[in-house]
């Protein structure tokens, strides 16, 4: 079982989740500009996380089935923050808030420890990522990111896709040939 499933079965069996929500495809779970102190886990659908730049939007992370996902800026500091997540598909989500997680990490040692060997794993995530944004050469950001996450190209519209390895959808779908 991975980190994920295990984190996710804590929480359930201390009863934390609140009762499951339906999100609309399109629609979103956070808009940037607010406090959003609350971890979600996708029972279905997907979403993606960006930042609004102007008329540029700029994706950033991608979540699905059987993921976390949060504004992580501000379920970690409380403040408002800078990233919306939107809906790609219709999801199913149950959500925890920051408070209520942070009272079941503190009832046992190993929950604490699972978080953090979890946060581990996505500061590593996040190293790839910008790994990723280092290479100049279209065509490597797009075979790294196909061997890490072939899942990608099966969920996300290509339009999503291309903003997140930072080329056009024309150089895409090039690419894709």
């Amino acid at each position: 079982m991975g980190l994920i499933q295990e984190l996710y079965k804590v929480i359930e069996k201390e009863g934390g989740w609140s009762p499951p929500r339906l999100i609309p495809r399109g629609s979103f779970l956070v808009q940037e500009g607010a406090p959003h102190p609350h971890l979600y886990y996708l029972l279905s659908g997907s979403v993606r996380v960006f930042l609004q730049q102007g008329e540029e939007e700029h994706t950033i992370r991608f979540g699905y089935e059987g993921d976390f996902i949060a504004a992580l800026d501000s379920f970690i500091s409380g403040k408002p923050t800078i990233y919306s997540l939107q809906a790609l598909r219709q999801c199913e989500v149950l959500s925890i808030p920051r408070q209520a997680y942070e009272e079941l990490l503190g009832r046992e040692p190993g929950y604490r420890r699972l978080y953090q060997q979890l946060l581990e794993q996505l500061a590593l995530q996040q190293m790839e990522r910008e790994q990723d944004l280092l290479i100049n050469a279209p065509a490597a950001r797009y075979h790294r990111v196909l061997s890490r996450s072939p899942q990608l190209f099966q969920e996300v519209p290509h339009k999503y896709i291309a903003s997140y390895l930072r080329m056009t959808p024309e150089t895409l779908s090039r690419l894709k040939k």
